[in-house]
């Protein structure tokens, strides 16, 4: 298991829960999601995303990426304008905030 926040990932089920609630991925939902909280705290590249999520090792539309993003935080209530759970570095990546705790020791 996973854990992050207050999310929970089940790799081998493919299940996750937020605050205790299960939440319904899709199958390349999931995948986004477990790519990148098995790495919070970690920025995890677009490219790197598209080979472990889709199997690309071109470089099909970063839109796809951002559709599938949009999708999982719209389901884990992450606010898309201020995301708490999936931030987005501007042309680095995206990554997975490992919670408050370490977010306030550590200075940019």
């Amino acid at each position: 298991m996973i854990a992050v926040q207050d999310v929970l990932v089940d790799p081998v089920a493919r299940r996750v829960w937020r605050a205790g609630e299960e939440i319904v991925l899709s199958r390349m939902e999931f995948d986004l999601m477990h790519a990148l909280i098995s790495r919070a705290g970690e920025i995890v590249s677009r490219d790197e995303l598209m080979r472990q999520v889709w199997g690309a090792t071109f470089y099909t539309s970063s839109k796809t990426i951002d559709v599938h993003l949009g999708w999982v935080r719209r389901k884990l209530g992450d606010d898309s304008r201020d995301p708490t759970l999936i931030r987005t570095v501007r042309g680095r990546g995206l990554r997975f905030e490992p919670g408050a705790e370490g977010s306030a020791a550590s200075h940019g």
